[in-house]
Protein backbone atom coordinates (compact mmCIF):
# COMPACT_ATOMS: atom_id res chain seq x y z
CA UNK A 1 0.00 0.00 0.00
CA UNK A 2 0.98 3.36 -1.14
CA UNK A 3 2.63 5.39 2.45
CA UNK A 4 0.43 9.39 2.28
CA UNK A 5 2.16 12.51 2.66
CA UNK A 6 4.39 12.68 5.95
CA UNK A 7 5.46 8.60 5.54
CA UNK A 8 2.47 7.25 6.99
CA UNK A 9 0.58 4.46 5.29
CA UNK A 10 -2.68 5.81 5.83
CA UNK A 11 -4.24 9.39 5.02
CA UNK A 12 -4.69 10.98 8.93
CA UNK A 13 -5.98 14.65 8.13
CA UNK A 14 -6.81 17.28 10.84
CA UNK A 15 -10.52 16.64 10.39
CA UNK A 16 -10.39 13.10 10.61
CA UNK A 17 -8.34 13.11 13.95
CA UNK A 18 -11.24 15.81 15.26
CA UNK A 19 -13.74 13.15 14.06
CA UNK A 20 -12.64 10.42 16.40
CA UNK A 21 -11.93 13.00 19.31
CA UNK A 22 -15.17 13.65 19.28
CA UNK A 23 -16.67 10.06 18.38
CA UNK A 24 -14.67 8.94 21.79
CA UNK A 25 -15.70 11.91 23.94
CA UNK A 26 -19.74 10.77 23.54
CA UNK A 27 -19.13 7.94 23.75
CA UNK A 28 -16.61 7.19 26.83
CA UNK A 29 -15.87 11.26 28.15
CA UNK A 30 -12.30 10.76 27.42
CA UNK A 31 -11.32 13.81 26.11
CA UNK A 32 -7.71 13.28 23.84
CA UNK A 33 -5.67 16.08 23.66
CA UNK A 34 -3.50 17.04 20.25
CA UNK A 35 -0.64 15.08 21.84
CA UNK A 36 -2.64 11.74 21.32
CA UNK A 37 -2.92 11.68 17.69
CA UNK A 38 0.12 9.59 16.94
CA UNK A 39 -1.26 7.23 19.62
CA UNK A 40 -4.55 7.33 18.38
CA UNK A 41 -3.22 6.65 14.49
CA UNK A 42 -1.06 3.51 15.69
CA UNK A 43 -3.68 2.39 17.50
CA UNK A 44 -6.52 2.28 14.86
CA UNK A 45 -4.01 1.91 11.89
CA UNK A 46 -4.34 -1.70 12.47
CA UNK A 47 -8.31 -1.51 12.52
CA UNK A 48 -7.98 -0.73 9.22
CA UNK A 49 -6.32 -2.69 7.72
CA UNK A 50 -8.53 -5.65 9.38
CA UNK A 51 -11.83 -3.75 7.68
CA UNK A 52 -9.66 -3.21 4.36
CA UNK A 53 -9.67 0.81 4.47
CA UNK A 54 -7.61 2.96 2.93
CA UNK A 55 -8.34 5.94 4.37
CA UNK A 56 -9.46 7.45 8.38
CA UNK A 57 -12.02 9.28 6.68
CA UNK A 58 -13.65 5.74 5.42
CA UNK A 59 -13.07 4.53 9.47
CA UNK A 60 -14.66 7.77 10.56
CA UNK A 61 -17.63 7.01 8.31
CA UNK A 62 -17.85 2.95 9.30
CA UNK A 63 -17.93 4.12 13.38
CA UNK A 64 -19.79 6.94 12.78
CA UNK A 65 -22.39 4.94 10.69
CA UNK A 66 -23.45 3.08 13.65
CA UNK A 67 -22.69 -0.42 14.62
CA UNK A 68 -21.84 -1.28 18.58
CA UNK A 69 -19.18 -3.78 17.65
CA UNK A 70 -16.98 -1.01 15.38
CA UNK A 71 -17.75 1.66 18.12
CA UNK A 72 -15.67 -0.81 20.95
CA UNK A 73 -13.29 -1.98 18.85
CA UNK A 74 -12.18 1.71 18.80
CA UNK A 75 -12.68 2.17 22.57
CA UNK A 76 -10.69 -0.94 23.08
CA UNK A 77 -8.23 0.56 21.01
CA UNK A 78 -7.66 3.67 22.46
CA UNK A 79 -8.20 2.91 26.34
CA UNK A 80 -4.85 2.58 28.21
CA UNK A 81 -4.40 -0.43 29.72
CA UNK A 82 -1.50 0.00 32.44
CA UNK A 83 -1.65 -1.81 36.22
CA UNK A 84 0.09 -3.97 38.00
CA UNK A 85 -0.39 -6.06 41.64
CA UNK A 86 -0.61 -3.93 44.50
CA UNK A 87 0.41 -0.97 42.45
CA UNK A 88 0.37 2.17 44.76
CA UNK A 89 0.54 -0.30 47.56
CA UNK A 90 -0.36 2.51 50.23
CA UNK A 91 -3.54 1.91 49.79
CA UNK A 92 -4.34 -1.49 50.15
CA UNK A 93 -2.51 -0.70 53.41
CA UNK A 94 -5.44 1.91 54.64
CA UNK A 95 -8.05 -0.89 53.06
CA UNK A 96 -6.29 -3.24 55.68
CA UNK A 97 -5.88 -1.00 58.82
CA UNK A 98 -8.91 1.48 58.35
CA UNK A 99 -10.98 1.10 55.39
CA UNK A 100 -12.46 -2.46 55.87
CA UNK A 101 -12.09 -2.73 59.69
CA UNK A 102 -14.58 0.55 59.55
CA UNK A 103 -16.84 -1.16 56.95
CA UNK A 104 -17.14 -4.18 59.21
CA UNK A 105 -17.81 -2.31 62.04
CA UNK A 106 -20.33 0.09 60.41
CA UNK A 107 -22.07 -3.14 58.88
CA UNK A 108 -21.77 -5.66 61.81
CA UNK A 109 -25.75 -6.09 61.89
CA UNK A 110 -26.17 -7.23 58.22
CA UNK A 111 -22.41 -8.89 57.44
CA UNK A 112 -23.19 -7.34 54.30
CA UNK A 113 -19.90 -5.42 52.56
CA UNK A 114 -20.18 -4.56 48.58
CA UNK A 115 -16.91 -3.10 46.95
CA UNK A 116 -16.60 -1.66 43.42
CA UNK A 117 -13.52 -1.60 41.42
CA UNK A 118 -14.05 0.72 38.27
CA UNK A 119 -11.63 0.72 36.16
CA UNK A 120 -10.49 -2.58 36.65
CA UNK A 121 -8.23 -3.74 33.36
CA UNK A 122 -6.60 -6.80 32.82
CA UNK A 123 -7.56 -7.54 36.68
CA UNK A 124 -4.10 -7.00 38.92
CA UNK A 125 -6.52 -4.67 41.38
CA UNK A 126 -9.68 -6.61 41.85
CA UNK A 127 -7.24 -9.71 42.53
CA UNK A 128 -5.15 -7.03 45.18
CA UNK A 129 -8.37 -5.79 46.78
CA UNK A 130 -9.92 -9.85 47.11
CA UNK A 131 -6.44 -11.32 48.62
CA UNK A 132 -6.87 -8.46 51.23
CA UNK A 133 -10.61 -9.15 51.84
CA UNK A 134 -9.60 -12.75 51.98
CA UNK A 135 -7.20 -11.80 54.57
CA UNK A 136 -9.47 -9.40 56.64
CA UNK A 137 -12.66 -11.55 56.49
CA UNK A 138 -10.35 -14.67 57.21
CA UNK A 139 -11.67 -15.10 60.66
CA UNK A 140 -14.79 -13.73 60.08
CA UNK A 141 -17.65 -16.15 59.65
CA UNK A 142 -20.83 -16.02 57.04
CA UNK A 143 -19.85 -12.51 56.18
CA UNK A 144 -21.73 -11.59 52.68
CA UNK A 145 -18.99 -9.79 50.83
CA UNK A 146 -18.65 -8.88 47.17
CA UNK A 147 -16.34 -7.27 44.76
CA UNK A 148 -17.96 -6.11 41.27
CA UNK A 149 -15.19 -4.72 38.87
CA UNK A 150 -16.00 -3.35 35.92
CA UNK A 151 -13.70 -1.74 32.55
CA UNK A 152 -14.87 -0.11 29.49
CA UNK A 153 -12.98 -2.53 27.41
CA UNK A 154 -14.01 -5.62 26.79
CA UNK A 155 -11.47 -7.31 25.92
CA UNK A 156 -9.55 -6.51 29.37
CA UNK A 157 -12.53 -7.53 30.95
CA UNK A 158 -12.03 -11.11 29.64
CA UNK A 159 -8.52 -11.32 30.63
CA UNK A 160 -9.43 -10.33 34.08
CA UNK A 161 -12.30 -12.67 34.58
CA UNK A 162 -9.90 -15.32 33.53
CA UNK A 163 -7.69 -13.99 35.71
CA UNK A 164 -4.39 -15.96 34.60
CA UNK A 165 -1.40 -14.22 34.30
CA UNK A 166 2.69 -14.89 33.50
CA UNK A 167 5.35 -14.93 36.63
CA UNK A 168 6.50 -11.44 35.35
CA UNK A 169 2.74 -9.88 36.36
CA UNK A 170 3.06 -11.61 39.86
CA UNK A 171 6.11 -9.42 40.47
CA UNK A 172 3.94 -6.78 42.58
CA UNK A 173 3.28 -9.09 45.63
CA UNK A 174 4.82 -11.13 48.37
CA UNK A 175 6.43 -15.15 47.36
CA UNK A 176 4.50 -15.57 50.21
CA UNK A 177 1.11 -14.28 48.80
CA UNK A 178 1.97 -15.50 45.28
CA UNK A 179 1.92 -19.16 46.91
CA UNK A 180 -1.53 -18.74 48.85
CA UNK A 181 -3.09 -17.22 46.06
CA UNK A 182 -1.91 -18.31 43.05
CA UNK A 183 -0.98 -21.79 41.14
CA UNK A 184 0.61 -22.80 37.95
CA UNK A 185 -1.89 -22.82 35.05
CA UNK A 186 -1.68 -25.64 32.40
CA UNK A 187 -0.99 -22.80 29.78
CA UNK A 188 2.54 -22.91 30.32
CA UNK A 189 5.48 -23.18 32.64
CA UNK A 190 5.25 -19.56 34.14
CA UNK A 191 1.80 -18.89 33.89
CA UNK A 192 -0.35 -18.72 37.02
CA UNK A 193 -3.84 -18.90 37.51
CA UNK A 194 -5.94 -16.45 40.66
CA UNK A 195 -7.41 -19.52 43.35
CA UNK A 196 -11.18 -19.74 43.06
CA UNK A 197 -11.31 -18.15 46.38
CA UNK A 198 -10.20 -15.19 44.97
CA UNK A 199 -12.38 -15.11 41.82
CA UNK A 200 -15.54 -16.27 43.91
CA UNK A 201 -15.47 -12.55 45.34
CA UNK A 202 -15.47 -11.01 41.88
CA UNK A 203 -18.10 -10.57 39.74
CA UNK A 204 -16.78 -8.79 35.94
CA UNK A 205 -18.06 -6.67 33.85
CA UNK A 206 -18.16 -4.44 31.26
CA UNK A 207 -19.31 -1.20 31.86
CA UNK A 208 -19.55 2.31 30.17
CA UNK A 209 -19.40 4.82 33.08
CA UNK A 210 -21.08 7.37 31.29
CA UNK A 211 -24.03 4.50 30.48
CA UNK A 212 -26.82 4.02 33.13
CA UNK A 213 -25.16 2.02 35.98
CA UNK A 214 -27.40 -1.22 36.58
CA UNK A 215 -25.96 -1.40 40.39
CA UNK A 216 -27.45 0.72 42.87
CA UNK A 217 -25.38 0.05 45.63
CA UNK A 218 -24.78 0.97 48.44
CA UNK A 219 -20.77 0.77 48.07
CA UNK A 220 -18.88 0.52 50.91
CA UNK A 221 -15.37 0.95 48.87
CA UNK A 222 -14.77 2.64 45.45
CA UNK A 223 -11.36 2.10 43.90
CA UNK A 224 -11.81 4.54 40.83
CA UNK A 225 -7.79 4.97 40.19
CA UNK A 226 -5.74 6.26 37.16
CA UNK A 227 -9.53 6.67 35.66
CA UNK A 228 -10.70 10.33 35.54
CA UNK A 229 -7.27 11.22 34.34
CA UNK A 230 -8.68 11.02 31.02
CA UNK A 231 -11.97 12.86 31.59
CA UNK A 232 -12.35 16.82 31.77
CA UNK A 233 -13.47 18.31 35.07
CA UNK A 234 -17.48 18.31 33.83
CA UNK A 235 -17.06 14.70 32.95
CA UNK A 236 -15.22 14.35 36.48
CA UNK A 237 -17.87 16.33 38.50
CA UNK A 238 -20.92 14.20 37.01
CA UNK A 239 -18.71 11.10 37.74
CA UNK A 240 -18.22 11.79 41.43
CA UNK A 241 -21.65 13.29 42.08
CA UNK A 242 -23.13 9.77 40.65
CA UNK A 243 -20.85 7.89 42.62
CA UNK A 244 -21.45 9.59 45.75
CA UNK A 245 -25.15 8.52 45.20
CA UNK A 246 -23.95 4.88 45.64
CA UNK A 247 -22.45 5.04 48.79
CA UNK A 248 -23.73 6.40 52.07
CA UNK A 249 -22.10 8.87 54.61
CA UNK A 250 -18.76 7.48 55.60
CA UNK A 251 -18.12 5.04 52.36
CA UNK A 252 -14.37 4.88 50.64
CA UNK A 253 -13.05 6.60 47.99
CA UNK A 254 -9.54 5.74 46.16
CA UNK A 255 -8.50 7.13 43.55
CA UNK A 256 -4.59 7.51 41.60
CA UNK A 257 -1.82 9.05 42.79
CA UNK A 258 -1.89 11.99 39.81
CA UNK A 259 -5.85 12.68 40.71
CA UNK A 260 -7.88 15.30 43.17
CA UNK A 261 -10.84 16.27 43.75
CA UNK A 262 -10.06 19.52 44.21
CA UNK A 263 -12.84 22.31 42.33
CA UNK A 264 -14.88 18.68 41.27
CA UNK A 265 -16.84 17.62 44.49
CA UNK A 266 -17.52 18.56 47.90
CA UNK A 267 -19.03 14.91 48.68
CA UNK A 268 -15.64 13.54 49.93
CA UNK A 269 -13.18 14.59 52.59
CA UNK A 270 -9.79 13.51 52.29
CA UNK A 271 -8.73 11.17 54.82
CA UNK A 272 -5.26 9.92 53.22
CA UNK A 273 -2.90 9.90 50.60
CA UNK A 274 -5.43 10.10 47.87
CA UNK A 275 -7.91 8.50 50.10
CA UNK A 276 -11.55 10.14 50.68
CA UNK A 277 -14.68 9.57 52.86
CA UNK A 278 -18.03 10.45 51.43
CA UNK A 279 -19.44 13.32 53.26
CA UNK A 280 -22.97 14.66 54.48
Amino acid sequence: MNASAGGQEFEFTDSDFNRLRDLVYAHTGIALSDAKRQLVYSRLARRLRKLNLTTFGEYCSTVEAGGAEEMQELTNAITTNLTSFFREQYHFDQLAAEALPQAQNQRAATRRVRLWSAGCSTGEEPYSIAIVLREAFARLQNWDVKLLATDIDSKVVQTAAAGVYDAERLKGMSVERRTRWFTRDAAGPDTYSAATELKSLITFKKLNLLDPWPMKGPFDIIFCRNVVIYFDKDTQRRLFERMAETQQVGGWLFIGHSENLFNVTRRYKLVGRTVYRRTE
